[in-house]
């Protein structure tokens, strides 16, 4: 099974950071949660915070775990932790052409990737 470390990053105001993918092209156009693969030898706190580095630019404090493992497709599954950015500005640097910061009550206002938008509505019932 191929871990995948995400990010529900959050600014002080409760906004939260939606990434827009650029491929691949099936799910190009859609928003997710920043994060990817954990590498052999990583935890996955290491590999969640290096992913974040390199799609982002920005170093962050990882906080609580959200759900369990969330069925990304065959062989996958999604971790995903609640986080704060504690250095740096993000930028789209890798795997995306847009962020965004929604506020409370626009989350929804994205097109989420179907494996993400599940995570969305929890996130949402608990706030």
């Amino acid at each position: 099974m191929i871990t995948v470390a995400g990010a529900a990053i959050f600014d002080e105001r409760g906004c939260l950071l939606a990434a827009r993918r650029t491929l691949p092209a099936h799910v190009a156009g859609k928003w997710e949660f920043p994060g990817g693969k954990v590498e052999d030898g990583e935890t996955d706190i290491e590999g969640l915070r290096r992913e974040i580095y390199e799609e982002l630019g920005v170093e962050i404090a990882v906080g609580e775990r959200i759900g369990g493992d969330w069925a990304l497709g065959p062989g996958f599954v999604l971790r995903l932790w609640r986080c704060t950015i504690t250095h740096g500005e993000p930028a789209p640097l890798e795997d995306h052409d847009e962020l965004r910061w929604l506020e409370p009550g626009d989350w929804f206002s994205v097109d989420w990737l179907p494996a993400d938008l599940p995570i969305v509505e929890l996130i949402a019932a608990q706030s």
